[in-house]
């Protein structure tokens, strides 16, 4: 069930008002029967793995609870790795390397032809194992006492607000909660259906636009030149932005709507002045997972220089393969990885050229500058994240530096939308920003929420007729549901 669907608009309804008009003590019963459901919705068969992680790490993490001994407390932290972990690499990567071995072994004229895995990767599966992988991590560490009801257990691995594409919660925030007496609360309703209104908006006017656009440009990228190709790119930054973005919105905003409150995933990425900075403001629970759970364990920066650039290099790679199987993503998150390490290596080159050209008397024009370049680097970076293939990836780029201002190339750029529509997502776009300027400007913020409830209302209204009469309707699905 997608969230942009009319099936989503009858759900959540129906559930907010059974939610509320039920005792406290149901109240678990019922989320979890309606998480099942909406994930049931895509596959019925593949809540069996849901059921699975869940059943395993439950009885991993009561089992941890027993003993302080931490040689058999590790028993059951492997065992809990190698069941969350196993169902990842069954579902989502063992065809890639069987694959990937195949075409290793044929330059070697090695014959190899083990069967591939025929199966469908299972929605939010990179999500809901690592949320429960992380509860299990934890209570091994001591830092989370076991849950010994199972039931409440089970709906936090699939509270469906968050259930397919995060946020991805940790067991010490979002567990309490569900022992939490919740009363409906007026201003969390207005204040998450605001969340879930904007984060509509984003999918449905400006991603599903430009969306249009990117595939059509990416998906044959050796019929398109300079102007088209740089388009698409800069269209898909803002395309996987407001995807991604809008649906954390909508789930945050759901749950507030509940009475319970998820971890803020974005702030304005695109605002940072630095590749360390874009990874605090971006997939902000992805990026603090792996910080947790993989970097630091690694040793972090309290290691030898040499072993730090290492460990960033790890998290990055791996944290690509997360995101798909596919080359293209291992190296999006090689190129993420070296842009730290180069950042760190070349640290004292830098500052000095800047005490050099004293940038230090144009504050405002270095945080520009700053913005620009680190924009840009992660830019060139999602073309990788984006083409189909290694080679179409550097078909595109070697095509876009063919930039033609000529008639004939400027009217190449109006592929797969009209003018009237290019015009929309640049204005979707310009729109976005000027949000973005007022969230990250908090007197602006203050004054609008603190303006006359008529005032508010009709920009609530506005945004609703915008999604209306400008949204593309084509329910096309979240692009981190395949992840």
């Amino acid at each position: 069930m997608l969230f942009n669907s009319l099936e989503f608009l009858v759900f959540f309804p129906i559930v907010v008002v059974a939610y509320f008009s039920l005792p406290h003590r149901f109240r678990w019963i019922f989320l979890l029967g309606a998480s099942y459901y909406f994930y049931m919705c895509w596959k019925a068969e593949y809540v069996v793995l849901i059921l699975a992680s869940t059943l395993i790490d439950y009885v991993a993490g009561i089992q941890m609870g027993k003993t302080p001994d931490k040689g058999r407390r590790k028993k059951y932290l492997i065992l809990s790795l190698i069941a969350n972990l196993g169902i990842l690499f069954s579902f989502k990567y063992a065809n890639f390397f069987n694959e990937s071995l195949r075409v290793a072994l044929q330059q070697f004229n090695i014959f190899y032809d083990f069967p591939l895995f025929n199966v469908l990767l299972p929605v939010g599966v990179s999500f809901y194992t690592f949320q429960s992988l992380s509860y299990s991590i934890d209570v091994y560490r001591g830092e989370k006492e076991p849950e010994h009801h199972f039931g409440k257990f089970a709906l936090y691995v699939a509270f469906f607000p968050q259930l397919v594409a995060g946020p991805i919660e940790r067991s010490t925030r979002l567990l309490p909660q569900f022992d939490k007496r919740i009363s409906f609360n007026q201003e969390r309703f207005v204040s998450g259906l605001r969340l879930m209104l904007w984060g509509f908006f984003k999918k449905i006017v400006i991603a599903d636009r430009l969306a249009i656009y990117v595939n059509e440009v990416y998906n044959s990228p050796a019929e398109f030149q300079g102007l088209t190709l740089l388009l698409a790119t800069y269209f898909f930054a803002f395309q996987i932005y407001c995807d991604f973005s809008g649906y954390s919105d909508i789930a945050i905003g759901a749950a507030r709507i509940m009475g319970y409150d998820l971890m803020t995933n974005f702030r304005q990425p695109y605002f940072s002045q630095s590749i360390a900075e874009f990874w605090k403001r971006w997939h902000i629970s992805l990026s603090t997972w792996f910080k947790d759970y993989l970097y630091i364990p690694l040793g972090g920066n309290r290691v030898a220089k040499e072993r730090w650039y290492f460990n960033l290099m790890a998290v990055f790679l791996i944290s690509g393969l997360w995101h798909g199987a596919n080359w293209t993503f291992v190296l999006w998150g090689f190129l993420h990885g070296f842009y730290l390490v180069f950042s760190i290596w070349t640290q004292n080159i830098r500052d000095s050229i800047s005490h050099a050209l004293r940038m230090d008397r144009f504050p405002a024009l270095q945080r520009f500058f700053k913005i620009v370049v680190t924009f840009h680097l992660v830019l060139f970076a999602w073309i990788f994240f984006r083409a189909n293939s290694i080679s179409d990836a550097f078909l595109i780029i070697h095509n876009m530096l063919n930039v033609d201002f000529s008639m004939a190339g400027l009217q190449q750029v109006n592929v797969a939308l009209g003018w009237g529509e290019l015009g929309i997502a640049l204005l979707s776009i310009l729109f976005l920003e000027f949000i973005h300027l007022v969230e990250a400007g908090t007197t602006l913020k203050k004054r609008f929420l603190e303006s006359p409830r008529a005032l508010r209302w009709a920009v609530y209204y506005s945004l609703a007729l915008g999604i209306i009469f400008f949204g593309v309707f084509n329910h096309t699905q979240f692009i981190y549901f395949q992840f």
